[in-house]
């Protein structure tokens, strides 16, 4: 028995597309498969993208967070934010693409990700830029 999705193919393509503009418009960022999905790293990973991981009916990222945040974030808006599987015990934070999304929000929500992984250079050379 299957089990129809809130959201469609375009969804995912629509919604990979962003995350991907957002994630590789950082320095020195790079994408490639891990477990199965898309995944972006600066020498280590900062935001995985899922679609429907292991049938929980979620398109969303999961993404490293600055102290604190995910408890914030998941308490003010579980519908929009969650604690994803594997990570989610080292403060990761799950980020729902598959409801009302504000991208301005998400690219926000990735560029602090990248600042928990990214060496200080890089993130000297994001200060500069930005």
């Amino acid at each position: 028995m299957t089990t129809e999705l809130p959201y469609t193919d375009a969804d995912v393509e629509l919604a990979l597309t962003n995350v991907r503009r957002s994630c590789l418009s950082l320095p020195e960022a790079t994408e490639k498969v891990s477990h199965g999905s898309p995944t972006f790293f600066v020498r280590k990973s900062f935001v995985m993208f899922h679609d429907d991981h292991h049938g929980d009916g979620r398109l969303a990222i999961w993404c490293a967070a600055p102290e604190g945040a995910q408890a914030l974030m998941v308490d003010a808006e579980p519908e929009r934010f969650f604690v994803p599987p594997y990570v989610g015990h080292r403060g990761w934070l799950g980020v729902r693409l598959d409801v009302d999304v504000d991208w301005d929000e998400v690219h926000a929500v990735i560029v602090d990700a990248y600042r928990c992984v990214a060496p200080k250079k890089l993130l000297a050379q994001l200060d500069d830029e930005g």
